[in-house]
């Protein structure tokens, strides 16, 4: 085994070293294959000092006498007609939902489209679950204060129904966190099993996201914190104003830029078994060099998401307005403009419980997915992932024998 964090499989209770990790920092050897780890220990069935079966993109030293009389080793590359000799990389295995080897961007989002539709029975059930939870409680808070407030209906019913929200989200995230783990070794799993392994990080995950949201909105909240102030003393000078809107607007990309530094946390914290700052710490070293990468890709998938989202719920937001339209122009005509009428909120509810049931897998997936694909890239964790999957070594039977496209480059 590497001396790298390694990958906690379910059910692990022994934390990882961190202390002996390699440079989180040390580029892949081979382009489309991860570097193996230093000091790694001879393969299995092999003893010291005897020849290793090569490496992703290791080519044999010239004049060698091959296995076979001279037919290839296993795995390198198919033959041609006619039984010549051909060359080539090895085929990364493919236990699961992801070839185990530096993913591109299509594998990404192909890996969490497989994860959704392969497991749609546990991943669907847990976004069904927790999007019903917090659609009801949105709708209730809505249909509770029926616009009592004016104005503040809206804020008030996001106070009330968001620590709710926020909970299930962090549920959510940690059960599907344990759902793609196991997907990537092509292992079943069930909700039970998610929540079993991922019980013990809960609260501490909980405490994860409140201090990420405090970090990021404290930034924001301090660069405005000038405007809120000369605004409160009752001045309005309109050139001062729009000064400070700019310095204020300023560190809105200070962060995002932090955010993206840190959204590797959540899985680092549930796979490899830390502490809270431990995992933000880890974060920051995986995401170092590949910010604008993983900036991109989280954004392309929260797009794409809102598209698809947008999509399924559109029609429930137009049948709603169909069938509430005179009740919303009578409360118009009344003055009550905080408030939309009950038929209207439950068939939008019903909408946004069907949209997030799809969207919410999907875009948890995609944060493990890039945690996973950055450990690859930096700490060879596709070799830990392969001995966990219960596949033999590079010239054994199923490294060089898993069929799949060459390694895709973002």
């Amino acid at each position: 085994m590497t001396d790298t964090p390694g990958w906690a499989s379910p059910g692990s209770s022994e934390p990882p070293r961190d202390g002996a990790r390699p440079t989180a920092d040390a580029p892949a050897a081979v382009p489309g294959q991860s570097a193996p780890p230093q000091d790694t220990p001879p393969a299995w069935g092999t003893t010291p000092g005897a020849p290793q079966p090569p490496y992703a993109g290791q080519q044999p030293a010239w004049g060698t006498q091959q296995p076979g009389h001279g037919a290839p080793p296993p795995g390198w590359g198919p033959q041609p007609p006619g039984g010549g000799y051909s060359w080539g990389v090895p085929q990364s295995p493919k236990p699961g939902v992801i070839p185990l080897r530096p993913l591109g961007l299509g594998e990404i989002l192909d890996g969490a489209v497989s994860t959704v539709r392969k497991h749609w029975r546990v991943t669907l059930g847990l976004a069904l679950g927790v999007a019903v939870v917090q659609q009801g409680a949105s709708l209730g808070a809505q249909l509770a204060i029926q616009g009592d407030t004016g104005d503040l209906t809206p804020v008030l019913t996001a106070l009330i129904s968001l620590p709710l929200s926020m909970l299930l989200g962090v549920i959510a995230s940690a059960l599907l966190t344990m759902v793609v783990s196991r997907a990537i070794l092509g292992q079943a799993v069930s909700i039970g099993d998610a929540w079993r392994d991922a019980k013990p990080r809960l609260l501490q995950l909980v405490g994860l996201t409140l201090l990420t949201g405090l970090i990021a909105g404290g930034i924001v909240l301090l660069g405005f914190a000038p405007l809120i102030g000369y605004l409160v003393s009752g001045a309005e000078e309109p050139a001062i104003v729009g000064l400070l809107v700019v310095v204020g607007l300023l560190s809105l990309p200070v962060a995002i830029w932090i955010g993206i530094q840190l959204s590797l946390a959540a899985p680092a914290l549930m796979l490899e078994k830390q502490g809270v700052i431990t995992a933000l710490s880890r974060s920051r070293r995986l995401v170092r060099r590949s910010w604008w990468r993983i900036c991109g890709i989280t954004v392309l998938s929260q797009i794409i998401a809102a598209v698809v989202g947008g999509v399924i719920s559109t029609p429930f937001t137009v049948i709603g307005m169909v069938i509430g339209f005179d009740d919303f122009i009578g409360q118009v005509d009344a003055g009550q403009t905080g408030s939309m009428p009950a038929a209207m909120l439950i068939t939008m509810a019903i909408g946004g419980v069907l949209s997030s049931t799809v969207t919410l897998p999907f875009t948890a997936t995609i944060g493990v997915l890039l945690y996973v694909d950055q450990r690859i890239r930096r700490e060879a964790l596709d070799i830990e992932l392969a001995r966990a999957a219960g596949l033999p070594e590079h010239g054994g039977t199923g490294w060089g024998d898993q069929a799949g496209p060459a390694p895709a480059r973002l």
